[in-house]
């Protein structure tokens, strides 16, 4: 793929209870005739911006996932390598650090794209901008603004604050990192820490850090119930 500096890290460690089927993480299911997780891993792999794609997944799922690639992803295999995800976002994360660390060279600049399997939908223009801003400012994340009112409530019961909608924007992934200072702030988490901020751009924000937005778009939804299959069918079908 080229001397980019640049790896991508597609987490698919989820085990879709949310979806109704135990047995098959939402990742694989099929989506106009593959399943998603392939989807999104041709996406990183046609941006022509990183090294090596890195696809985290369930242990039990990696000899088929692997298969899946063969399948559906020829041209791409040698650029891909599967490895197993983490207990927790946050160690999935880690892991992929961890086999970037191992099989490639990474310096100060290193760059780590993270973006989640079931969002098969990103776009180049997403793709690349995160790479160029995390370059730029070490964090990112892809956001789109707010459409509807938000408001919190801290018993859940009753409103206890309506905040202004437009301050709020939704969190989408790819979250992009600058290699080294991502691995540093997750190390040096405390247990209990680790327990409350699973969400990378968090860590940077309560640490003081700086994260850059990223536009995203309405259409790079993330698949989590049997209805979300039946919005991705249509998009896909155009």
């Amino acid at each position: 793929m080229g001397d980019h500096n640049a790896y991508a890290a597609i987490l698919a460690g989820g085990s879709g209870t949310r979806m109704g089927n135990s047995e098959t993480p939402k990742q694989f299911l099929e989506l106009g005739g593959k399943p998603i997780l392939i989807h999104t891993i041709e996406k990183f792999c046609i941006a022509n911006c990183f090294d090596a794609v890195i696809v985290l997944c369930p242990e039990q799922w990696i000899r088929q996932t692997r298969d899946l690639l063969k399948k559906h992803c020829p041209l791409f295999a040698e650029s891909i390598v599967v490895v197993a995800g983490g207990a927790t976002r946050n160690d999935t994360v880690m892991s992929a650090i961890s086999c970037i660390e191992d099989g490639y060279q990474v310096d100060e600049d290193t760059v780590i794209v993270t973006h989640d399997a079931v969002r098969p939908f990103v776009s180049q223009r997403i793709i690349q901008e995160n790479v160029e801003m995390a370059r730029k400012c070490g964090a990112c994340d892809t956001v789109i603004p707010a459409t509807d009112t938000i408001v919190e409530s801290r018993d859940a019961t009753a409103i206890s604050a309506i905040p202004d909608r437009r301050n709020l924007y939704q969190g989408q992934t790819p979250q992009s990192f600058n290699l080294r200072k991502l691995k540093s702030l997750v190390e040096s988490l405390t247990e209990e820490e680790k327990g409350i901020l699973t969400d990378a751009c968090k860590i940077f924000v309560l640490r003081g850090e700086e994260v850059a937005l990223v536009r995203g778009d309405s259409s790079n939804m993330k698949i989590t119930y049997p209805q979300d299959m039946r919005l991705a069918q249509a998009l896909l079908e155009g």
